[in-house]
């Protein structure tokens, strides 16, 4: 029981950090602090318990004696009443008032919102470096042209820096969706067995403001706002709480696996690549393969997260009325591999974030094999400007393009779509000119400062606030 949640992803890849807040032992020390914060809220509004039971209970919150507990649940099949009675053993004073009031869920789903805000900090911390990241490369390659695509087919230019500002954008945003989530996440609270809180009103004596109080305390104690306790709820919170997270976990997935796509094409153009080390082996059989695996397992763990969002939508779908046990097992575990699949990925991202490689003559290289066919309406007005008809013009580069085009397309060759105007008299130019029309600079529109204003406007204002966390990187070599 004391072991780390094993699955596919915390084995190699996911932080020991994640690994740790899905355990069992994260799970059963929350149980008693829990515990914890009950007996002292009880303690408040004027039950009968004792500083001396309280500080027994303190005294054994991270003691845990599985053994005990262990051969319990063989006996009774219950998790909860096996901790109960395993705590008590070790509190012999308090036993009497351990769990007093509650129900299984009081420990069960308190516990698994502050596992959900833990890991949600975590993701948060590993999402604003690899915006850190990423805003420096974007900053560093603003100036410099690279082809854009629409369809997967060459369009106007871009250049390599304000192409990262769409990855960064994407990243930005998932952010908002994980600081909304951590702002919104509540407590179950106390609310007992069917969520009407009748076990309370009869240790209160129907005293609503002192069963009010018990939750406000709860809460504080556990880390909340004392209103970040769901205001009505059945024996459990709404599984929609659970379906909000694992959607926001999608979101960075769907953006990490936009990402690590563009990665592997652009490899294969081989513009830009992913880290790669001096001894590191691409292929068995192939000893030339520069094989982009880092983003290759970014775009295989994105789709199970994306996947598996839709675990917690059919939960929620299938809650009836006050509960049924059937969200039980299926939230433990699409909950947790959800957050250790989502932080290995940040894992892999920063990894890879930080070791971008750009080849500028290769992005020149296919820049100017298509700028030529960009250009052809500047120029057009360059050569109407002389004093050409501007509609014999656009035929007779129409008529080049074609012609270049299927030198390219037929016979493997270079586009010589510029040699072909320079021969014709009808444009009134030199290969001198056009080199300055065809400064790729000139294509680029206002890419480089759209990636000024937007790191600046966007980007900076996030860095400054979270300046103390920014250059933590992943833990592991991936």
């Amino acid at each position: 029981m004391t072991d780390r949640y094993e699955s596919p992803f915390s084995t190699r890849y996911a932080s020991g950090e994640m690994q740790y807040l899905f355990s069992a032992d994260k799970k059963f020390k929350t149980w008693r602090k829990l515990w914890v914060a009950l007996a002292k809220a009880e303690q408040e509004q004027g039950l009968a318990i004792t500083d001396e039971q309280i500080a027994e209970l303190e005294a054994h919150v991270d003691d845990i004696n599985y053994d005990v507990a262990i051969q319990r649940e063989k006996e009774v099949r219950h998790d909860v009443m096996s901790h109960v009675y395993a705590y008590g053993v070790q509190c012999p004073k308090a036993k009497g008032i351990i769990h007093l009031g509650a129900t299984s869920c009081y420990v069960g789903d308190n516990t698994d919102v502050i596992i959900m805000r833990d890991a949600l900090q975590a993701v948060r911390r590993k999402l604003i470096n690899v915006i850190a990241l990423l805003a420096k490369f974007a900053d560093q390659y603003k100036d410099m042209p690279a082809l854009a695509y629409t369809h997967l087919q060459p369009a106007q230019l871009t250049t390599v820096g304000k192409r990262a500002t769409l990855w960064l954008n994407e990243f930005v945003m998932d952010l908002e969706e994980v600081e909304h989530r951590l702002t919104t996440l509540k407590l179950l609270g106390s609310k007992g067995t069917t969520g009407t809180q009748a076990s309370f009103v009869e240790l209160f004596g129907g005293d609503s403001a002192k069963i009010k109080k018990v939750e406000q305390s709860i809460a504080e104690a556990m880390g909340f706002e004392k209103d970040q306790v769901v205001p009505v709820s059945g024996q459990t919170y709404s599984r929609k709480m659970d379906t909000n997270v694992l959607n926001t976990l999608s979101g960075i997935a769907q953006s990490a696996s936009k990402f690590s796509n563009d990665m592997r094409i652009l490899q294969n153009f081989k513009e830009m690549e992913e880290p790669f080390e001096s001894h590191q082996i691409g292929s068995s059989a192939m000893p030339y393969k520069r094989n982009p695996m880092r983003s290759e397992r970014i775009t295989s763990l994105a789709r199970y997260v994306m996947i598996d969002a839709l675990n917690p939508a059919f939960t929620a779908g299938t809650q009836w009325f006050e509960r049924t046990l059937d969200d039980s097992a299926n939230k433990r575990v699409s909950v947790a591999e959800g957050f250790l699949a989502i932080d290995s990925i940040l894992n892999i991202l920063i990894n890879v974030c930080d070791g971008l490689v750009v080849y500028p003559k290769v992005v020149r290289q296919r820049v100017m094999k298509e700028l030529p066919f960009m250009a052809t309406e500047n120029i057009m007005m360059n050569a109407v400007k002389k004093g050409g008809d501007r509609q014999q013009l656009h035929e007779k580069l129409r008529q080049h393009s074609l012609a270049a085009a299927k030198v390219v397309k037929e016979e493997g060759g270079e586009n010589d779509l510029i040699d072909r105007i320079c021969a014709d008299e009808s444009f009134m130019t030199s290969h001198e000119e056009l080199d300055k029309i065809l400064d790729p600079k000139n294509f680029v529109g206002r890419s480089p400062e759209q990636v000024d204003e937007y790191l600046a406007e966007v980007v900076q204002p996030i860095l400054t606030k979270n300046q103390q966390i920014l250059g933590e990187s992943a833990e592991l070599s991936v």
